[in-house]
């Protein structure tokens, strides 16, 4: 890999956002929003946006292979080439789709890219704010250029903050969770953006997220993010997360203190 593998894939976020994602928010007519199933918006933005970027993502590596959400939609057998050999780009081409066809904030666009399978490289950019998170695996996390680690975050009771999607949770995990939040500190409801809340976890403005849908466009970047920074992704029951993977649940916090702490205070004892 070239070493500027992530300077390359950061400007090509930038210019795919500035070309077909920034010139339309807030401005959508009706016809430029569609649902792909219920509750699950699509926009012209997403298609121009993954259009632009999976061709750059070829000319960047060619012969490598492009998943992206709005072509799984329409090809669930590209799911398939998670588990390949060779280099395969993941695209979340707009992130927050609900956020964005509502003219609201934030939204986010997002690439990891995986070689024979397994996590090699993430990219999540607010186009709003302006912030890029990037990191490959064996290097640290950079924000806006500035490498970032977490591991020293406190734990501290009643001390933290973080996020849970509960309203994806079946109903009996979802009044658990409520309630364990109570007692780590401030709970929040979510983003509807999983790379705002993976950007506010490496800027340290919240400690932890759970989700409870794991898409692997939503997931693969962000996880490798943290992961990079000296955080911790795993599963509720704490086997690793893997974007190939098709179950439910994921914790996500700053670092292995915190990651137990509110494993506990939501979920149970192990």
């Amino acid at each position: 890999m070239a070493d500027t593998l992530l300077d390359d894939v950061g400007g090509l976020l930038r210019e795919a956002a500035d070309q077909a994602v920034l010139p339309l928010f807030g401005k959508l007519d009706d016809d430029d929003v569609a649902e792909k199933a219920p509750g699950d918006l699509v926009t012209v933005a997403d298609r121009q946006a993954e259009e632009l970027i999976s061709a750059g993502l070829r000319r960047l590596r060619p012969g490598s292979v492009v998943v992206g959400e709005e072509a799984v939609a329409d090809d669930p057998g590209l799911l398939r080439h998670l588990q390949g050999s060779g280099d395969v780009w993941l695209v979340d081409p707009v992130d927050g789709t609900a956020n964005f066809a509502a003219g609201r904030q934030p939204f986010a666009v997002m690439v990891a890219l995986l070689t024979d399978g397994e996590p090699y490289a993430g990219w999540v950019l607010d186009p709003l704010a302006g912030t890029l998170a990037a990191a490959r695996v064996g290097d640290r996390t950079y924000l806006d250029g500035r490498p970032v680690r977490m591991t020293e975050v406190s734990a501290a009771p009643g001390g933290l903050r973080g996020a849970a999607m509960s309203r994806y949770l079946p109903p009996s995990a979802r009044a658990r969770v409520n309630a364990g939040g109570e007692r780590l500190g401030e709970l929040l409801p979510g983003q509807h953006c999983a790379g705002r809340e993976y950007l506010d976890l490496l800027t340290g403005a919240q400690q932890f997220v759970l989700f409870w849908r794991t898409l692997p466009w939503d997931h693969a970047p962000g996880t490798l993010l943290v992961r990079a920074a000296g955080g911790v992704a795993r599963r509720f029951d704490g086997s690793d997360y893997h974007p190939a993977d098709d179950g439910h649940g994921l914790l996500v916090a700053a670092n292995e203190r915190v990651w137990a702490q509110v494993r506990e205070a939501l979920l149970g004892a192990a």
